[in-house]
């Protein structure tokens, strides 16, 4: 894929650093594949982002929202009491991850949970009142005002 210079825009505009961010970040090299992830949309304004993370538990799980950033991670904690064995075939991932979301504005996470090896976190877009749209209702018996004025 190309690579596109938005430099001259950070010159010239104000206000856009996040949108430019996510730009320079869509344009970037591929990421990692691992885990592997879904984005389903569940209702018109709830979404859930389902990672399959085989292998991992609650404990070796980090969730964390900041400033419109989703990270999961995951890292597997040392286990001192499991006997020593031999593994002949490693099929199954279990290498420390971290897998960040771009949020929208007013997106919210509710809640997480962890079933059948998918780790389930679930988003939910929630518009304050004072950024929804608003109706405003035009008077039956109106009349436009009529300035007087002088022709000069």
């Amino acid at each position: 894929m190309r690579h596109f210079d938005l430099s001259p825009l950070y010159r010239s505009t104000i206000g856009f650093d996040r949108i430019f961010s996510l730009l320079d970040q869509a344009t970037g090299p591929e990421a990692t594949t691992y885990p592997p992830y879904n984005i389903e949309r569940t209702d018109e304004n709830a979404y859930r982002i389902a990672v399959a993370v085989a292998g991992f538990a609650e404990p070796d799980l980090s969730i964390e929202v900041k400033e419109n950033t989703l990270t999961i991670s995951g890292e597997k904690q040392a286990d001192g009491h499991v006997a020593k064995r031999e593994v002949l075939h490693q099929g199954i991932a279990a290498r420390a991850f971290v897998r960040r979301f771009q949020l929208a504005d007013h997106v919210q996470v509710t809640g997480a949970s962890l079933e059948n090896g998918l780790l389930h976190v679930e988003l939910v877009r929630e518009v304050p009142e004072a950024k929804k749209p608003r109706v405003i209702p035009i008077a039956a018996n109106s009349q436009a005002k009529v300035l007087e004025a002088t022709a000069a």
